[in-house]
Order: structure tokens, then C-alpha cells, then sequence
């Protein structure tokens, strides 16, 4: 893969990546099921989450304050998957206090567009 090629990689998976913190910042549950396979699988602290799940935690509107994506990776894993790994500094709504976790998420191009078929999130250790 060329440089040029990756750096196009990153910019649209990083762009689609966002779109998924856009829709926990707004609360819009369409965008997110939209922008997560059908066979979503989340990893987190508290478990395992699938597309539904994930969703779901926008039932009563936003989670997210703000967020900002930092020391962004992407890994190309074949013609048509790629993965996203960075820094994610952000809010919670629930709780108005500053997170960070790092994040690496697994995306697949269907033909049309991309759509997060895995992630998992590790907090950070102080």
C-alpha cells in the first residue's frame, strides 16, 4: 500500500469514526445504527455490547459531551477492512467528567460505505 494510498485510508476511516462520536455527542440512535454492521461486537470494561446494545445507550438522548481523537493509527487488514486504533479524550453526560481510553475499531467497506463491525475500549490506567 502507498503512502498516499494510507493516508486516504486514514482520513476516511478517521472520518467515519467520528461520525459514531457524533451520534453519541447528538443522541441520534439512526446515525449510529447506521454507521454499525449488523453484527456489531463491542468489548468493553463492563462486557460485551452488539449493535443493539450499543445503540440503545442513546434511548435518552446524548452519552457524550465533546470528544477529541488523538496519535490516530490505521492498519490496512485487506482490500475491503481496516483498523482503527487512537487516543480518545472525551465527556460523559452522565457523570461531567474527562475520560480517555484508547480505542481500536475494525471497519468494512460493503461496496457503498464503510460500516464498524468491531471495537473495544480500554481505559486508561493512572
Amino acid at each position: 500500500m502507498t503512502e498516499q494510498t494510507t493516508r486516504t485510508l486514514l482520513a476516511t476511516i478517521t472520518r467515519y469514526e467520528q461520525q459514531v462520536w457524533d451520534a453519541l455527542v447528538s443522541g441520534d440512535v439512526s446515525a449510529d445504527e447506521t454507521l454499525l454492521g449488523d453484527a456489531f461486537l463491542g468489548v468493553y470494561s463492563d462486557g460485551f455490547a452488539t449493535k443493539q446494545d450499543h445503540s440503545g445507550q442513546l434511548a435518552n438522548g446524548a452519552m457524550v459531551l465533546g470528544y477529541d481523537m488523538h496519535d490516530i493509527k490505521v492498519l490496512p487488514l485487506g482490500p475491503e477492512h481496516a483498523l482503527i486504533s487512537y487516543r480518545a479524550c472525551f465527556r460523559r453526560s452522565s457523570n461531567d467528567q474527562n475520560e480517555v481510553m484508547f480505542v481500536s475499531s475494525i471497519w468494512q467497506n460493503d461496496g457503498d460505505r464503510w460500516i464498524n463491525i468491531f471495537s473495544q475500549d480500554t481505559p486508561l490506567v493512572e
